[in-house]
């Protein structure tokens, strides 16, 4: 190495000399690394603690993170006003974690010298280390790390396969930079997979470059461990487990999975009688199987040999027995940001293993813009043949990334046929929402806009409230003028152009907002719970949910249709709204609709449970209402207590509350409720729970709740053309004014016919 970077405390002859004798030793014997590597001193240490820290990141996404006592080394070495020992005590935290350090000076006579860590991989599974790297010459290079061992050589006879037994990529993606930052010092890490047991060796070198290090590693065995899953009825079951040893490591780790497995989750999916390969060793498991079920946590000693781990599935609630099933109408199989490719991602196969793991059962995946001519193979038009009963998949379409998506995405539920006519791709659709809606709705889909809250913020965190957000995303935006669009279904007669406004997935506030101003106005769009997975939160499936009431056998298509009647609540799973009825009336049956002759009271009823932990979440308390998790159980918490408020909602305000324990048993409640007009009635445990309304009909006169909701709405309209005109093609340009125009003017004979502020 050149060492006119290391520390002045050390002579650089001396260290020369030192380095390449130490060198030439374990060339030699093969022994294990004792002496530590240089220490640089020429080097800002502003700039070195913020590579370190992305260090300590990756580490984390890897899964194998810095000890507690590296990241409190690391933190103190961030607090240090003296810049050399901040410095110094950096390089003290990682070198004990370096396998190898080089050199980029190609001047310099020794480029790659062993480090201090133990030179200890695991058979069929990964380990992460670190690499120093001197870089005194400044290069911004990209740093690559090879092997003959790990790819095989030209022309190299098969008998060679004995020799390739290694695998390593330096990484190099996010949150690292691609290249080297021309620091005079940095780490990257390094991942090595074994595909041996045993004493293997092995020649590493860096850029191809002519010096290269051999290394004899010792390969330890990994385990068969069989995974034993079982539900509260002793059925056999799929469930989500986050696996970690002793020293906090991943397993199997991220980056190297293949699916069902996702590389961006902490989590793997298993069903009862698969296989997990562990190394011998102590390891905490955490599992779940949706928010349903109880999660559990195993600390198991792995032994030397096959053996099996049982885990058994508690459940708290369950929905189903009230024919209450869950579903999640928007999820992605490939094409978001975590894949680089269209391609990329999971099959349909491997996206049922991640429903039935949280215990999702039903699933609508759909296909958009950047995967739309891989996926759309697998649309069918039906329930998918890789389901599972109870766990049913089809595949559908939202408008994302091309067509009418910057006015706002659409979810097109149920489709027939899943390309708009005049082309085979996605390169040929409207521009204008109402016309993709049009061709939708007459094949009998049921459609509404998705993540509604994008382009809908506000700086209030009052709900109702009458700010005209930008409508400037890729929310329900074009919502506001298509909603009082009606347009021909499959039989020719009218039905609402937009069937349901989704949440669950955006801040509350922002998507409740205009649906309760819309409500307000009469129209009777429903409300859906989605993910939007892995786009919006990568973190699970069902992540937001619809519970939809079923009378008879679940199925794909009679759960579908509950979303379009509204006979639905929405949530994040850790509460629930069942049964609810004004008077007699279930939502979702009969229109949801109450006739009353004249003004009275009515009684709401429903069954409700919610489930919080006994220690209230302080990370998630302290968070604003627009910060991720947008619904969580936990924000709905009084004070200290582990009471959560239950709402009775008349047109957009609470009409009376109760408090109910969330300690996960159903409880009865109801309320009387006085109503002196024509009114929608909803319950919620917000943000956590919704139900759609039941609409009270009084003297036969429309909901005309409020005139500042209509007003609201009006200026919504003229808002939501100012910032989508510019995207609608000339052919379209027609159509779209008059369905602006249209909107404007069903508003105004709205507001006319209204008498309430």
């Amino acid at each position: 190495m050149a060492f006119r970077r290391v520390s002045p405390a050390f002579p650089r002859a001396f260290a020369a000399l030192a380095l390449f004798a130490f060198s030439v030793l374990f060339a030699r014997t093969g022994a294990q690394a004792a002496a530590p590597l240089p220490l640089v001193g020429k080097v800002d240490a502003q700039p070195l603690l913020a590579q370190v820290a992305r260090v300590s990141q990756t580490m984390d996404l890897l899964g194998e993170p810095f000890s507690d006592e590296t990241k409190a080394a690391l933190d103190q070495a961030a607090r240090e006003t003296d810049p050399a020992k901040a410095v110094r005590e950096v390089q003290e935290a990682l070198d004990p974690y370096c396998l190898l350090a080089t050199d980029t000076d190609p001047q310099s006579p020794l480029q790659i010298v062993r480090g201090p860590a133990a030179p200890v991989l695991v058979g069929q599974g990964w380990r992460v280390f670190l690499v120093k790297v001197f870089n005194e010459v400044g290069t911004r290079r990209f740093l690559s790390a090879t092997s003959p061992n790990s790819q095989p050589l030209p022309n190299s006879p098969s008998s060679d396969i004995a020799n390739r037994w290694l695998d390593l990529q330096l990484y190099s993606r996010p949150p690292l930079e691609l290249q080297l930052s021309g620091l005079e010092l940095e780490y990257r890490p390094i991942q090595l997979y074994s595909r041996d047991v045993g004493t293997r060796e092995a020649s590493i070198s860096f850029d191809a470059g002519q010096h290269s290090l051999t290394i004899p590693f010792d390969c330890r065995p990994s385990n068969e461990v069989t995974f034993r899953v079982r539900d509260e009825n002793g059925q056999p079951a799929t469930a989500m487990f986050v696996i970690r040893d002793a020293l906090k490591r991943l397993y199997p780790p991220a980056t190297k999975r293949l699916a069902p497995d996702l590389a961006f989750q902490p989590q793997v999916y298993r069903g009862d009688g698969e296989i997990v390969r562990l190394p011998a060793g102590t390891y905490t498991i955490d599992y779940a199987h949706g928010p349903e079920y109880l999660p559990g946590s195993q600390t198991v000693t792995i032994k030397d040999g096959p053996q099996t781990v049982t885990f058994p599935l508690t459940r708290w609630i369950d929905p189903s027995r009230l024919g209450w099933w869950s579903g999640d109408y928007h999820i992605h199989a490939a094409g978001c940001s975590h894949y680089t490719n269209p391609t990329e991602g999971v099959f349909p196969a491997d996206m049922i293993r991640h429903c039935m793991g949280e215990d999702l059962k039903i699933s609508d995946t759909l296909t958009w813009g950047p995967c739309f001519d891989f996926q759309k193979q697998f649309f069918s038009g039906t329930v998918d043949k890789v389901s599972k009963f109870p766990y049913l998949m089809r595949y559908d379409i939202e408008v994302s990334g091309f067509g009418s998506h910057k006015s706002g995405h659409l979810c097109l539920l149920g489709l027939k046929e899943q390309i708009y006519p005049g082309g085979d791709s996605d390169t040929h659709w409207p521009t204008l929402c109402l016309n993709t809606l049009k061709w939708a709705k007459a094949q009998g889909a049921i459609c509404g806009f998705p993540h509604s809250g994008w382009g809908l913020h506000v700086k209030s965190a009052d709900l109702p409230n009458y700010i005209v957000p930008p409508f400037d995303d890729i929310g329900a935006m074009e919502y506001i003028v298509d909603v009082t669009h009606q347009v021909p279904g499959p039989d020719g007669a009218l039905a609402p152009a937009v069937d349901f406004m989704s949440a669950v997935d955006t801040p509350s506030v922002w998507e409740l907002n205009m649906w309760y101003h819309t409500l307000n106005c009469g129209f009777r769009t429903r409300l859906g719970g989605e993910t939007d997975f892995p786009c919006i939160t990568d973190q699970h499936v069902g992540a937001g949910r619809s519970y939809v009431k079923l009378d008879g056998p679940l199925g794909l298509d009679p759960w579908l249709d509950g979303i379009r009647k509204g006979r639905a609540y929405v949530s994040d799973g850790r509460s629930h709204l069942m049964e609810f009825k004004v008077d007699q009336t279930a939502v979702g049956e009969n229109g949801s609709e109450l006739r009353l002759a004249e003004p009275g009271a009515v009684h709401v009823t429903a069954k409700v449970a919610a489930l919080l932990d006994l220690t209230p979440n302080a990370a998630i308390r302290k968070l604003k209402y627009d910060a991720a998790p947008y619904w969580h159980l936990e924000r709905a918490r009084v004070g200290d207590t582990r009471q959560v408020p239950v709402e009775v909602i008349v047109n957009g305000y609470p009409a009376a509350r109760t408090l109910i324990d969330a300690d996960g048993q159903i409880r009865d409640v109801a309320f009387d409720v006085p109503l002196a007009r024509s009114s929608w009635v909803a319950l919620r445990i917000l943000p956590s729970s919704h139900t759609n309304p039941v609409f009270v009909v009084v003297g036969d006169k429309p909901i005309r709740a409020s005139k500042r909701s209509v007003d609201w709405c009006l200026k919504g309209v003229d808002q939501c053309w100012s910032q989508k005109k510019r995207f609608i093609q000339a052919t379209e340009m027609d159509d779209a004014v008059q369905a602006y125009d249209h909107a404007r003017a069903a508003y105004q004979k709205i507001l006319s016919e209204s008498d309430v502020d």
